[in-house]
């Protein structure tokens, strides 16, 4: 049973993480959604920070599939090192949520901390199983 729920978070996680690459995406592209993140100082972000969402959407997408492979949804690059990863993905993202939850933007509070707190307590099971 517990390794069917550590199962599914992870694939629970991965969707997570794949939604917020393509919000940043679309960030990336121009998209009027900068209030939703890095603090909410932008409504489209400037360039040099459009290009720090396409770099952060490939970092998501790679967390993604550090717990897929940590937990043997996904086998592939068996050689990353995912006990390490999944502790530090799992710590970044526990600063992220409090970072998200203390930010000047109203929309990133009420949007994002919950995907990261989702995503954070899921990672923390995880890790820990």
């Amino acid at each position: 049973m517990e390794m069917g729920f550590v199962y599914i978070s992870s694939i629970v996680v991965a969707i997570i993480f794949l939604s917020i690459s393509v919000f940043q995406v679309f960030l990336s592209l121009g998209y009027p959604l900068g209030e939703y993140a890095m603090g909410g100082l932008y409504k489209v972000l400037p360039k040099k920070l459009r290009i720090v969402s396409i770099i952060n959407a490939i970092i998501l997408l790679f967390m993604g599939f550090v717990f897929l492979q940590h937990t043997d949804v996904l086998n592939g690059l068996n050689f990353l090192p995912t006990n390490i990863l999944v502790w530090a993905i799992t710590i970044f993202l526990g600063l992220n949520t409090i970072t998200n939850l203390i930010s000047k933007s109203k929309k990133e509070r009420f949007v994002m901390t919950p995907l990261s707190s989702i995503a954070f307590f899921l990672c923390l099971f995880i890790t820990l199983s």
